[in-house]
């Protein structure tokens, strides 16, 4: 201990200070870099929250323990990454995110058993509203929704009833296209009792109109959405016929466009069709009628008079008989009633081409050159072609199978990832590179600012032996280089020999004391030594 403190002391109070100047910010750094280091990576737990969720979100998390941090002013949440997966299943249990809305856990609340109806009302919209919300925003490309809710009172012995409506604004990743807008419009219509998908009106966050809801589909809508059908159809031909090429030419060399001629009149046909040799007796009628009659009047007639009269016209009798027949027949004429509806969408005619890439194979220098297609390989993929669309001649189609060659060469296979230890993801390779430049600053410092104050504080400063020059008077007056001292110089020169002459002093005088008690006891003194040299061997 005492060696310690003379080497303290002869480091002095400057370099003492230094060396803990030095020490503190070597635990500084150190401890900075210590808990970066074992510090938990951090991982996105939610982002784009508004602050009624982020709110609940971190007081959720500060009631289990979890380290967190905000950005984004609270709209981004980081928590440890190994634990995302479990605090999302359990934020998910208490219903978090909510998505910034109320749903139908507005019911669950204990102050509504002595709500009033009307109460009641408004949270059943509101609740309707939010669960609306969080469903819409479920669908791609949508960040958030607002969903408003106008559902008229019914009222007793009303007789005109106003129907409900709903307006709905959104805040979209890009642009939504009819399809989108039209699932929305019926998904909110069937979600409400009586509220048709017309009446539902969409708008963007920039104030576009999507959706008028006045009730009847604008002429733009509906030419977008026929438009669309066409892409539809084109997109699909074109999809199958570049899946087969791929396996033929390769993947990326051939270049596939379908025209399709499509037909959206709507038709309806009625064939009524009478067959003359199919006939069937629907009916029959039969009538028979017969008559007779007997007269022998005694009167005298001019038939009576008449020369030649037959007997027994001259006797006076007379006899009249009469039968018919009437028989009609109905017949039934076979008929056959047709109808056909031809639906809209029906492909009228169908233009396709193919532009195939030829083949690139390395010659004798080993230089890799173009060759075309051969004509009988360029059939065959028209082959596939036709039979791939449905080719059919009678309507008009046209399929062209073109070989050309592209203006990029296929580029050679760079392979694949190797997957397994070193298949590190961008967040290690981030933390990686956070480590490095730790490290690099750690030895930076430990070479360029560590190491030198420690080799000066360390190492004694060395003094050049000089030689005094005392004048008559007892005054210094030179060096051994014959230079003059400064006046301040000389001061502190003279107090440090001042200083030498009063220790040599008394340690001379020490010595002496020692030397005579020696003389007056000298056997105690050789008990003393020998003692020593004992307890030395010992």
């Amino acid at each position: 201990m005492n060696g310690f403190i003379e080497f303290i002391r002869t480091l002095g109070p400057a370099r003492v200070a230094a060396m803990g100047a030095v020490a503190a910010i070597l635990i500084g750094v150190f401890a900075f870099i210590i808990f970066r280091v074992t510090a938990p990576q951090m991982s996105t737990l939610y982002t784009d929250l508004t602050l009624e969720d982020s709110g609940a979100i971190v007081t959720q998390l500060e009631s289990l323990g979890v380290p967190f941090e905000l950005q984004r002013q609270g709209e981004t949440i980081l928590v440890p990454r190994e634990r995302v997966a479990r605090l999302r299943m359990q934020l998910a249990e208490d219903g978090l995110p909510t998505g910034g809305s109320m749903g139908y856990e507005i019911f669950d609340r204990s102050d509504t058993l002595g709500a009033t109806s009307f109460v009641q009302n408004i949270n059943h919209l509101r609740a309707m509203e939010g669960e609306l919300s969080r469903t819409i925003v479920a669908i791609d490309r949508i960040n958030a929704a607002r969903v408003h809710l106008v559902i008229p009172e019914r009222q007793l012995f009303q007789r005109d009833q106003r129907p409900p409506s709903a307006s709905i604004v959104l805040n979209v990743r890009g642009a939504l296209g009819q399809s989108e807008v039209r699932a929305i419009q019926h998904l909110v219509a069937t979600a409400v009792e009586g509220l048709s998908p017309e009446r539902v009106s969409i708008v963007d966050e920039t104030g576009r109109l999507l959706a008028s809801g006045v009730g009847s589909e604008d002429e733009g809508i509906v030419a977008a959405a026929l438009q669309e059908r066409v892409v539809a159809i084109e997109t699909r031909l074109r999809n199958q016929i570049e899946e087969i090429l791929n396996s033929v030419v390769g993947p990326g060399r051939a270049r596939v466009r379908v025209a399709a001629d499509v037909d959206f009149n709507r038709t309806t046909e009625t064939t009524e069709t009478f067959d003359p040799d199919g006939q069937v007796v629907r009916s029959t009628q039969t009538r028979e009628e017969a008559s007779s009659s007997t007269d022998n009047p005694d009167q005298v007639t001019v038939g009576n008079q008449l020369p030649n009269a037959e007997a027994g016209d001259a006797e006076g009798g007379s006899l009249d008989q009469s039968t018919s027949t009437e028989e009609i027949v109905n017949f039934e004429i076979s008929r056959s009633t047709r109808t056909e509806v031809v639906e809209a969408g029906r492909v009228q005619r169908l233009s396709v081409a193919v532009l195939v890439d030829g083949t690139y194979e390395p010659n004798e220098d080993g230089t890799v050159v173009y060759a075309p297609r051969s004509q009988e390989a360029l059939d065959r993929i028209a082959v596939l072609v036709r039979s791939a669309v449905g080719f059919d001649e009678s309507r008009g189609d046209v399929v062209e199978v073109v070989n050309l060659q592209f203006a990029r060469p296929p580029q050679a296979d760079l392979g694949t990832d190797t997957g397994g230890l070193f298949n590190f993801t961008r967040d290690d390779l981030l933390r990686f590179a956070e480590l490095g430049v730790l490290l690099l600053i750690s030895i930076l410092l430990l070479l360029f600012v560590v190491r030198p104050l420690l080799k000066r504080i360390v190492t004694p400063e060395e003094k050049e032996p000089q030689e005094l020059v005392i004048g008559p008077d007892g005054t210094l007056i030179a060096d051994s280089s014959g230079a003059a001292n400064e006046p301040e110089e000389d001061e502190m020169r003279i107090e440090w020999l001042e200083e030498a002459m009063a220790e040599g002093a008394l340690q001379a005088n020490s010595i002496a004391k020692v030397g005579t008690m020696i003389a007056d006891y000298p056997t105690e003194a050789v008990t003393i030594v020998r003692g020593w040299l004992d307890e030395e061997a010992a």
